[in-house]
């Protein structure tokens, strides 16, 4: 292609939305304030041929007059399909939505108000919104010169010379996009000197797992890595009647949750939560994760045993236990808990509460109390954030969490069929072992269903990391669910244990 061409067509293509820059402080809770510059802007991802594949949207914050010394935090979500927006407006941006002190959503408006526990005082922050979230997209573009309907599919998914419409939706694509923007964006803002960590929640954990090796593969060193409610191993995400470990993960969590409703009737309701983890935690590595193994093998009296201790602990009936062979789900625990009242809990806050609509019908027919409930508030929060605040002008809509890009989500690397183990863990050990600087901060909440804090708990002892190795990772789970942060007491106890974290990762 000529130059002359290459023009032409450059200048043929819609631009990109124009981005807001905007001076505004900071108030910290010591008194001090701090004077920082937002600035939000897309940037353009090209394939090899200098050819736009999509744009990617960004909202950084930059503390005036810090130097390079100031580290730089680059920020995201999960889902897959989720924006940025939970932690951007949930927990560490500067300005954030409103709850109560337990996390529950106020009546709307949604109002944002100053964010005390801002990460802002220890770090810049650079909150990224994938690829198909929040304001960044895929380019549509027509097939190639040449290339005719009906043509044989390539291997990238389209026909041939076209592109694959959902090539983003992927593992590695994925990552290759949130690498290529760090890395612009340490070069377009000259941070190359700066200390750089990430932060992921959820799936987003996974990526911030995969990232602690492939950044530093990448040339990005990274001085440390938090993982906020992170989904480490795909394959306890799906649990069947043939599975044991998801089964197990579960277990402390739903007793946690039976205790907080006052329906355990293995402790007294005064009993502190330390106490019901710690008999949850050996009753499900115990006995119970033994009855799992054994099925039909283990003695009436002795699997007997194990379905009254597990319904004790759990607060269910027993005959429910005994149904499902011990095996009780998310979904069945948060219908079955309370449903005397009519009540559900929420899976992502098994703490949260909130009516079933449809009590006589099979499957998860009820909005979630948790999830669903703040939709409505995260939306409505970076919505006014970005165009009211920053003064972003686009006709975009914001996708807060896109449904469309989780289903469409794919394991995008060479495997085979029979090898079906997808997760992070052993990138994070690699990532670990690659540069012995990087340190690490594993978090969950402590009812949190989804990805409930045992499984990370179970892996961390599964690590085998050496002495030296191992004290490079902290680990400090919080009141609350998937998004603890959303508790008051929980967001001021995770803002002070970061501010440690980070301390002590630039010593």
């Amino acid at each position: 292609m000529s130059d002359e061409q290459t023009t032409v067509d450059r200048a043929a293509r819609p631009p990109l939305p124009h981005g807001a820059t905007s001076e505004a402080s900071w108030n910290a809770p010591d008194g001090g304030s701090l004077a920082y510059t937002a600035e939000a802007a897309w940037m353009a991802l090209r394939d090899d041929d200098d050819e736009p594949v999509a744009d990617i949207f960004s909202v950084s914050y930059t503390v005036d007059d810090a130097g390079p010394a100031r580290p730089v935090t680059f920020v995201f979500n999960g889902g897959p399909g989720a924006s940025s927006a939970y932690l951007h407006v949930g927990a560490l941006g500067p300005r954030r939505v409103g709850f109560d002190d337990k996390g529950m959503p106020l009546a709307p408006p949604t109002a944002l108000v100053d964010n005390a526990e801002s990460w802002l005082a220890f770090t810049d922050l650079v909150f990224v919104d994938p690829v198909g979230t929040g304001w960044s997209r895929i380019v549509k573009e027509q097939p190639k010169d040449g290339d005719k309907a009906g043509a044989a599919k390539s291997d990238s998914g389209g026909t041939d010379g076209s592109r694959d419409p959902k090539a983003f939706f992927g593992i590695n694509k994925d990552l290759d996009s949130l690498t290529e923007l760090m890395s612009r964006w340490l070069s377009g803002h000259d941070r190359w000197a700066s200390p750089v960590f990430v932060a992921g929640e959820s799936y987003g954990g996974f990526r911030a797992a995969k990232l602690a090796r492939l950044a530093n593969e990448r040339g990005i060193g990274l001085n440390g890595t938090v993982l906020i409610s992170p989904a480490l191993e795909f394959a306890l995400l799906d649990p069947s009647d043939y599975d044991v470990l998801p089964w197990v993960d579960l277990v402390p969590t739903m007793a946690l949750a039976a205790h907080h409703h006052g329906r355990s009737r293995a402790f007294p309701s005064d009993a502190t939560p330390g106490a019901v983890r710690q008999a949850a935690e050996d009753f499900a590595t115990g006995p119970y994760a033994t009855a799992l193994i054994r099925g039909a093998t283990m003695l009436a009296s002795e699997r007997s045993e194990v379905v009254t201790r597990m319904a004790d602990l759990v607060g269910l009936p027993e005959h429910v236990v005994d149904q499902h062979e011990c095996r009780i789900s998310m979904t069945r625990f948060a219908r079955e808990l309370l449903r005397d009242e009519g009540t559900v809990i929420g899976l992502y806050d098994a703490t949260a509460t909130g009516r079933d609509p449809f009590p006589d019908r099979d499957g998860m027919a009820w909005p979630d109390p948790t999830l669903s409930g703040i939709e409505r508030v995260f939306n409505a929060g970076i919505n006014a954030r970005l165009r009211t605040e920053l003064g972003v002008r686009t006709d975009r809509e914001y996708h807060l969490l896109s449904m469309a890009v989780n289903k469409d989500w794919k394991v995008d690397f060479d495997q085979h069929a029979l090898e079906s183990q997808v997760g992070a863990t052993d990138d994070l050990r690699y990532g670990m072992a690659l540069n012995p600087h990087m340190k690490v901060f594993l978090t969950h909440g402590l009812y949190d269903m989804v990805t409930p804090y045992f499984s990370s708990e179970r892996i961390r002892n599964l690590l085998r990391l050496d002495e030296a190795t191992a004290a490079s990772l902290t680990v400090e789970h919080f009141a609350g669910g998937h998004m603890f942060y959303a508790w008051e007491d929980s967001r001021v106890a995770f803002r002070d244990a970061i501010a440690t974290f980070y301390a002590g990762a630039l010593t």
